[in-house]
């Protein structure tokens, strides 16, 4: 078996999530039986519909809260009928107002809130309980009440000081006592006294053995709980952003990513490192060597694939640019804005096209607003853009790191050339400077407005001087390293190497 443990994932997910989606494919295809292990706790959404959203099978995840019950991962089934079932004779008034209801208990002081999956079914989320203008319960559920958690008023506000996990017949498996950042987890037959306790045990349920592999994609919080209990299992490391710090490392010193610190500390224990590019395995390589006098295992695995190369059925949309990613500051989606605005002066018809959603969505919207661009730049939200790519002429990137970048891979292959700046390792990997677009140099010292400038440049170049035709070309070239059959090869080699 093989254990991917990680620690969040949600609707706007990073790519690290989106990476180990196109795992999880790559290994079902290579018949290579695989679990997703999340650590976070989720008590706005059901876990099922995050991850099933981005391509998970449910019988691939494991919550870590769950694993210790016999409640299966699944579709929230439980409804508004099975709610008022447990209400007895009591009786009730009900009123709704889209994803939200309430039930009002006649004659009490009581009254529920419940939050359904969307605006017009009549799925529960999860009930918030309210008694004399105090929250004392939530009830979360998927097919059955999967856990509560309890509040008292403290200091006027509620206070939740336990979560109680159940069965699928509503028995009680184990509790979490909360007391502000302390917790603790009592079982029938112990208990355990922190949250990394609690992955550790997990990890020693497993029973793992030579035979199973262990994927350690965040190892913030778990990685050493993960590792002290992994018997003899193979431990693989995969790295999914710069690894190290270039402005605080010298010939004599090397600061590590504080993601990466504990991972290369333990590089005796682990058996493989997976970068996504040849060029950070090389500089990793040649950093384990020079700092640490060490030359772990360390392999390149691109984390995605492309099925096939996607080829436009009716044409491009001509001087059409599109960014996908999380709209998150580090993108600098903003940038990409303000360039698009300024080349319209030179190219009329231009038109950007955003995709993702994330905490900077408000701020684009009102910045859109600002250049009086709405007609020309949309906000397209997060969508599934297999067949989108394709319909464009060009790809556009603002962001100033990238350890691999899977919405480049996916532009490449649907033929897209790409502007973006010369930065370590997607857009290094994936542009081909005026083959397939353009690599902006920068520095730390580079001011936004020439940044904005030179994106702005390089886009006006793109649609009025270059040969647009042979730079699609040169990127369906490029994408046929990252088609399916070739990263599967890689995995099955990988897996067979150490079982």
């Amino acid at each position: 078996m093989i254990y991917n443990f990680n620690l969040g994932i949600g609707w706007a997910s990073s790519g690290v999530e989106y990476a180990q989606a196109y795992r999880a494919k790559a290994l079902r295809r290579i018949g290579r039986e695989a679990k997703f292990i999340f650590t976070d706790m989720f008590p706005r959404d059901n876990i099922q519909h995050m991850t099933a959203n981005i391509g998970f099978e449910d019988s691939e995840i494991i919550w870590l809260y769950t694993f210790f019950t016999d409640c299966k991962t699944a579709p929230v089934s439980y409804t508004l009928g099975d709610l008022q079932k447990t209400f007895g004779n009591k009786n009730f008034t009900f009123s709704r107002d889209g994803a939200k209801a309430k039930y009002t208990f006649t004659d009490t002081n009581i009254y529920y809130t419940v939050y359904l999956v969307d605006d017009t079914g009549d799925l529960v989320h999860r009930v918030e309980m309210v008694a004399g203008g105090c929250l004392i319960r939530k009830d979360y559920f998927t097919y059955c009440r999967i856990y509560s958690e309890y509040y008292g008023p403290l200091d006027k506000q509620a206070h939740l000081y336990q979560r109680r996990f159940f069965n699928e017949d509503g028995t009680t498996a184990y509790e979490e006592i909360i007391d502000g950042d302390v917790v603790m987890y009592q079982f029938p037959d112990r208990l355990l006294c922190s949250k990394e306790e609690l992955v550790g045990y997990m990890v020693s349920c497993l029973g793992l053995t030579e035979k199973d592999i262990v994927i350690v994609d965040r190892t913030t919080g778990i990685g050493q709980s993960i590792m002290q209990n992994a018997g003899s299992a193979h431990i693989v490391m995969p790295i999914h952003a710069d690894h190290f710090s270039e402005g605080s490392t010298n010939e004599d010193y090397i600061l590590w990513n504080n993601y990466y610190e504990y991972a290369f500390s333990q590089h005796n224990r682990v058996d493989f490192y997976i970068t996504a590019t040849d060029a950070q395995k090389d500089l990793l390589k040649e950093q384990f060597e020079h700092y640490i006098g060490a030359a772990p295992g360390i392999v390149t695995i691109p984390v995605g694939s492309l099925d096939q190369l996607k080829y436009p059925q009716n044409g491009r949309t001509p001087h059409s640019l599109i960014t996908a990613s999380r709209l998150a500051g580090e993108k600098h989606v903003d940038w990409i804005i303000e360039a698009v605005a300024a080349a319209k002066e030179r190219i009329p018809d231009i038109t950007l096209d955003i995709y993702g959603k994330g905490g900077e969505e408000q701020r684009l919207t009102e910045l859109i607003d600002q250049y009086g661009c709405r007609d020309y730049v949309r906000l397209r939200g997060q969508q599934n853009l297999t067949e989108v790519y394709k319909n464009y002429e060009a790809y556009v990137s603002g962001s100033t790191s990238e350890g691999f970048g899977l919405t480049l891979m996916e532009a490449v292959g649907s033929g897209l050339p790409i502007i973006g700046f010369d930065v370590r390792y997607g857009n290094q990997n994936f542009i081909d400077d005026n083959e397939n677009g353009y690599k902006i140099a920068v520095n730390s010292k580079m001011e936004k407005r020439e940044r904005v400038e030179q994106l702005t440049a390089c886009i006006i170049r793109l649609f009025t001087e270059a040969d647009i035709e042979n730079m699609h070309l040169h990127s369906y070239e490029k994408a046929q390293n990252y088609l399916t059959v070739e990263v599967e090869k890689r995995w099955a080699d990988l897996i067979d190497q150490m079982i």
